[in-house]
């Protein structure tokens, strides 16, 4: 017993000389680390990794780029996949990606890129012309349910008359080579975007359909671990070919569907970055001085379309009618709060070949009635009115928005059921031609009058992303002609014919044009919203 007393007292001198020494040397650490930098080690740097948590609307569909159509999914693959060329930080200017240089030919049909040499995949494979040319074969190989963008963006697929690529031929180590039957204006632009991210070929030909769960690129970050509706983490990739990125250790992408929710967490510190923020809570934002408010630059479009192979809206004059029974200005002045503008077209007009000179359908509830009555249906018809169960960019409250066209439509007649699914199987089954009218939208990926009117609307998209089903012979020679032609005065001409084409057919009711909001900590330093809606973080960090 006598020795155990000894040591003890021993032991509680050697705590009170530390506790003297450690309050002499400043032992709180103040002013050695930023706030959130968590704890120092040698030289001052912090042994604590830098961890972003993401709060967003939705999950993602999948994590194979070239599988979807959804902003919930370029999110992340955005970040695990590099494309050939890249966009400008804020803008859809073309920048050099993994491909350092390429040049045209004159005839437009020939375009050549210099690959980017040391760079490798996730999984350690090399990246080279033959892995672009991997790509390129497997996308060409499918079809529109497989690929949906590759058919929407290039024409087709395979040997189909209208797949714009004629080959993809590796004619050096690192340099690839693309044949083209006919110009194509925006081939670059398309090329940038996120669907066309060049993956691991050893992963997608060993992992087939499942490599949408355990994707493989070249990108800042890799993929850890995705639990479906709730966390996809993906973490810094070492050896990634541009220096000194990425800045952040780990990336967590968190559902949380409800805005408030989304917002609320940002408040409790839960997470460092909230899309998909209420115009009407911009201001609690602004007002908070350990937030700040992210404007995305606008180039958007929200709809509501009207399957054309449905009764009774295969018949232009109730589509018209529909137009006319939506009170759009008091849908934009309820629920984007000066965020946003009426649409009248299917486009921006931000986007070069916009038509200002259409005059947009207007609220006339009484020339809505005539139309009905002209089309047999004056006593009006039963229909389902699909809501988006998630925010996006280009409609906050899809919800809401369904219930006040629900109120208008009842004014003429109308009675409108609104239902609604979980989001991946919304996409689907309006995908697939079975609503009747659905609330939808768009954000461009390249800033071209193509990537609306062609991908959205032409014949050559149906059960792709003209999920309206809508065809028009003339509007689709119309806009064949402007993907190849190269004079940018000729083709906006051409888009400015198209649109009175679609306006007179109204297959959609074009709602509101969005500046959509993010709101982050101001911890969150170099955050740069991108108009596409995919966001690289890259250069993101912390303090």
């Amino acid at each position: 017993m006598g020795n155990k007393k000894i040591m003890s007292l021993a032991f509680l001198m050697l705590l009170l000389i530390s506790a003297v020494l450690y309050g002499c040397s400043g032992g709180s650490n103040e002013g050695s680390e930023s706030e959130g930098s968590g704890e120092t080690g040698g030289e001052g740097e912090s042994t604590e990794e830098k961890v972003l948590i993401f709060g967003r609307g939705g999950d993602s569909v999948s994590l194979d780029p070239i599988t979807v159509t959804d902003g919930e999914s370029f999110k992340v693959t955005k970040n695990i996949f590099d494309t050939l060329v890249n966009f400008g930080e804020q803008d859809t200017e073309i920048e050099g990606g993994l491909a350092s240089d390429w040049e045209a030919a004159e005839d437009g049909l020939t375009y050549t890129f210099q690959l980017e040499e040391g760079v490798t995949f996730h999984d350690g494979t090399d990246f080279n012309a033959e892995a672009v040319v991997a790509n390129f074969d497997r996308w060409a190989a499918g079809d529109a349910d497989q690929f949906p963008y590759y058919g929407s963006m290039f024409g087709g697929f395979g040997d189909e008359e209208g797949h714009v690529i004629e080959s993809v031929e590796a004619t050096g180590d690192y340099e690839v080579t693309f044949t083209l039957k006919r110009p194509m204006a925006p081939f670059l632009k398309n090329l940038a975007m996120s669907p066309f991210g060049i993956a691991s070929p050893t992963a997608f030909e060993e992992q087939g359909d499942a490599f949408g769960d355990n994707p493989v690129g070249t990108g800042p970050f890799q993929f850890v671990e995705w639990n479906r509706n709730d966390t996809v983490r993906i973490e810094k990739f070492d050896d990634y070919w541009v220096e000194g990125e990425p800045k952040l250790d780990e990336v967590v992408f968190r559902a949380i569907p409800d805005n408030s929710g989304r917002l609320n967490a940002l408040l409790a510190g839960e997470i460092d970055l909230a899309d998909g923020i209420n115009p009407s809570d911009a201001a609690t934002i602004e007002g908070d001085e350990n937030l700040q408010l992210f404007e995305r630059p606008s180039m958007n479009v929200g709809y509501l379309g009207l399957t054309n192979t449905r009764e009774p809206f295969n018949d232009p004059l109730v589509r018209q009618a529909m137009n006319h029974a939506i009170d759009r200005q008091a849908i934009v002045d309820a629920f984007f709060e000066g965020r946003g503008e009426v649409a009248k077209n299917p486009m921006p007009p931000v986007i070069s070949g916009y038509n200002d000179d259409i005059e947009g359908y207007e609220y006339d509830p009484e020339r809505a009635k005539e139309l009905l009555e002209e089309a047999g249906l004056g006593d009006g018809f039963e229909m389902e009115l699909w809501a988006m169960p998630v925010p996006r960019p280009y409609m906050p409250d899809g919800q809401k928005v369904a219930e006040a066209i629900q109120s208008d439509l009842a004014e003429v007649g109308i009675t409108a059921e609104i239902v609604s699914y979980e989001w991946a199987t919304y996409l689907e089954k309006a995908a697939n031609g079975e609503a009747d009218a659905f609330l939808l939208g768009w954000t461009g990926d390249n800033g071209d009058a193509d990537n609306f009117l062609y991908v959205l609307l032409d014949q050559d998209n149906i059960g792709s992303n003209n999920y309206t089903y809508y065809e028009n012979q003339e509007l689709h020679d119309i806009l064949i002609e402007a993907q190849t032609e190269v004079d940018e005065e000729v083709r906006n001409e051409l888009y400015m014919q198209a649109q009175e084409i679609i306006h007179e057919d109204a297959p959609w009711v074009p709602l509101a044009h969005s500046t959509p909001l993010l709101a982050g900590g101001n911890n969150v330093v170099n955050f740069k919203a991108h108009p596409t809606g995919s966001d690289k973080l890259s250069t993101v960090d912390l303090e």
